[in-house]
């Protein structure tokens, strides 16, 4: 169908934000898919991509514009073939952070991909913190993510597992069996973990001299590492780092506090039957699992 083919060629422009790539990788004329853009944005009523000198953006109607064809494409793939749950396929976008590709997706996704094999999953991976302003902008159809105390309620969650907050340092900076609060910190720029440390910070009553900041973890722990000062981090992510061997885990009686770790999609979209599997398929067992901390 005409209108499906838009739909697809409007989705695929909306993961690349570039009309030549899209142009080419759709084996179509770059004119051909403006020209399919404007018919679209004539169809809604509304301007659906901003094109500036720093490249194409997804409007506010393009992002809800975008959701409304991915439902279509998936409800339309069902009714057509008439498929039973079992023949699902789709194309499902999952955000994640390195860590979490590394430590838990391979068992959350693995039984998806066993009852529903066409189901089609792209990952993209950055910055823990923007994992629920992706999803909340369309951008991800699921997201693992550190949860907030207060989810918002667009979005339904449900906890997989929790890892306490640790401090870290360079293997070899100092012999210190405790942290040194007066000494350099790296922390990372925004999200639940900056948060937490600095509420821990305030309650200590200090006023902590922040060395270097990070965005992502996986980057903070880089800065440790080279000796830029003590870092907060998830145990989670000091497990799983590839440079485990060149920091160590800091004792401290009372830390920053613990995170706890879900899967989360729009809640707008559990009626999508792609959305639907992936949530129903992605449960964590009997019992949230425990991730402890990586010994000192």
């Amino acid at each position: 169908m005409q209108d499906h083919d838009q739909y697809r060629l409007f989705l695929h422009l909306a993961e690349t934000l570039s009309f030549t790539r899209t142009a080419a990788d759709c084996h179509i004329s770059p004119a051909t898919l403006s020209r399919t853009v404007q018919r679209l944005e004539a169809a809604t009523g509304h301007r659906l991509l901003e094109r500036g000198p720093h490249g194409v953006s997804l409007t506010h109607h393009g992002r809800s514009f975008r959701r409304y064809a991915a439902e279509a494409l998936d409800l339309w793939a069902c009714y057509h073939r008439g498929d039973t749950v079992d023949d699902l396929s789709g194309h499902l976008r999952v955000f994640a952070s390195v860590t979490a590709c590394e430590s838990l997706l391979p068992d959350l996704l693995a039984p998806l991909r066993t009852t529903h094999p066409r189901v089609r999953i792209s990952l993209r991976t950055g910055d823990a913190a923007s994992a629920l302003a992706l999803l909340d902008q369309g951008e991800t159809d699921l997201a693992v993510a550190a949860l907030p105390d207060r989810i918002p309620a667009t979005l339904l969650t449900r906890q997989i597992t929790h890892t306490p907050l640790v401090l870290v340092q360079a293997a070899g900076a100092t012999d210190e069996q405790t942290p040194d609060l007066d000494k350099p910190f790296v922390l990372p720029r925004q999200g639940l973990v900056r948060t937490a440390a600095d509420h821990w910070f305030r309650s200590l009553g200090i006023h902590p001299h922040i060395a270097a900041e990070a965005d992502g973890h996986e980057a903070l722990l880089t800065l440790v590492a080279l000796g830029y000062g003590t870092g907060i981090i998830p145990g989670l992510v000091l497990q799983h780092s590839g440079i485990r061997t060149r920091l160590r885990q800091l004792p401290a009686s009372s830390g920053p506090g613990r995170l706890a770790i879900g899967i989360c999609i729009r809640r707008a979209d559990l009626h999508r039957p792609l959305i639907a599997a992936a949530w129903a398929e992605t449960q964590p067992g009997q019992s949230s699992r425990s991730v402890r901390a990586a010994p000192p």
